[in-house]
């Protein structure tokens, strides 16, 4: 597996955030005086600002639906890799790191390592040796 590849599930979570955001935001839009009305009447072809928020608001929840099932796809391929490895303290280093989504200095904490640096060259080095 590649560092790329161990890297998709925190990716795909900081997606998910961001997309909750941008959803609590158009909420927010439909809360009552969350939009600003004029009272005065709109023109012909006026677009409908309260449906298209409506409308982007089931689009972001399908799509968040979505990518939360793909992180559970994501979790159980790493967790079948991760369990496929030897190296107890392997094991540990690959699980903060790649599923519990820990900087390497929280790593290094959690493990006993001196340093994140050391946690991280133990991790790129099993990855390199592991492409042999």
């Amino acid at each position: 597996m590649t560092l790329k590849e161990l890297s998709q599930l925190y990716y795909l979570q900081r997606e998910i955030a961001m997309d909750e955001r941008r959803l609590e935001e158009l909420e927010a839009k439909l809360r009552p005086g969350g939009m600003k009305f004029s009272g005065m009447p709109q023109g012909a072809g006026a677009a409908d600002k309260v449906g298209l928020y409506a409308a982007e608001i089931v689009d972001l929840r399908d799509i968040i639906a979505a990518k939360r099932k793909r992180c559970i796809f994501e979790q159980i391929c790493l967790e079948r890799y991760i369990s496929e490895i030897s190296d107890s303290l392997m094991r540990q280093i690959f699980t903060y790191r790649f599923i519990n989504g820990l900087s390497w200095e929280q790593v290094a904490e959690k493990i006993g390592s001196n340093t994140g640096d050391s946690a991280r060259k133990m991790c790129y080095r099993y990855l390199k040796n592991s492409e042999k």
